[in-house]
């Protein structure tokens, strides 16, 4: 997947949400991303254009900080942490 990553404006944001299963697609695939983050970066404004996503899932920590190390030698802007959270009933 090539492209241009897109990079927030501010330093540090943190926000909360759900994610939806859909019974279509037998699948938990919509994740309503809030307007604090998307706020953040101008591009997604642009609804004619096409956005796609990468997504990195490491297992262990000393995977995760490797990754990490080498995006940002790479150049690349700090990645978005996301965790997913059983709500209770």
């Amino acid at each position: 997947m090539k492209g241009q990553i897109l990079r927030p404006g501010k330093n540090k944001i943190a926000a909360s949400g759900r994610m939806y299963y859909q019974n279509e697609d037998h699948a938990w695939n919509l994740l309503r991303i809030k307007k604090e983050i998307l706020g953040e970066f101008k591009e997604l404004e642009e609804r004619m254009s096409k956005f796609s996503y990468n997504m990195l899932f490491c297992s262990e920590w000393n995977s995760l900080e490797k990754s990490i190390r080498k995006a940002k030698r790479d150049g690349l802007p700090a990645p978005l942490l996301v965790w997913f959270v059983k709500e209770r009933a």
